[in-house]
């Protein structure tokens, strides 16, 4: 590439960050009874899932990150959240970004299925999460191990009255 006028020189000490390419046949799926994750990269400044919910799911409690700011995509179907003490339902097309700090929870709406796109800026390894997650879904492992890794994954479950509400309401 040939520099034109005008345009600054990087300096020595910044190196460019390499792109990044998951392709399908290579990205790893962890899957529960009610849902499966695409794992599609987790690098320095972010995170990425695709996760496809079974109709009704329930998705993730109430929780916060005190660091990150996630973002949600909703690729096809319903997807219903929380964030803070409203719950929505978001449906194809439709894009949320929830600050950190921000109580939130997901599933996929009532009588609906849900296929998101998630991206966490910044990232924080946050895989080995999820694949935990899996395990004690499936009851391969202890829900404790959840609890005992909030701060290392900065995930915090909250309890949230509205939730609570909405996920009563359609049972």
């Amino acid at each position: 590439m040939t520099m034109s006028e005008g345009t600054p020189a990087m300096s020595a000490t910044t190196t460019p960050s390499a792109a990044l390419l998951t392709r399908r046949a290579d990205a790893e799926t962890c899957s529960d009874p009610s849902s499966a994750m695409t794992l599609l990269a987790d690098a320095e400044g972010f995170t990425s899932y695709r996760s496809t919910f079974a109709k009704g799911a329930t998705g993730a409690p109430a929780h916060f990150h005190t660091r990150a700011t996630e973002l949600f995509f909703v690729i096809g179907g319903s997807l219903r959240v929380l964030v803070g003490e409203e719950v929505t339902v978001l449906e194809e097309g439709d894009f949320l970004a929830v600050p950190p700090r921000t109580p939130h929870a997901f599933g996929a709406a009532p009588g609906c299925e849900a296929d998101v796109l998630f991206v966490f800026t910044p990232g924080m390894g946050r895989f080995d999460y999820l694949r935990l997650l899996g395990r004690v879904m499936r009851g391969e492992a202890d829900p404790k191990e959840i609890a005992e890794s909030s701060e290392r994954f900065d995930n915090h479950y909250v309890d949230s009255p509205a939730w609570r509400a909405a996920l009563e309401s359609s049972a």
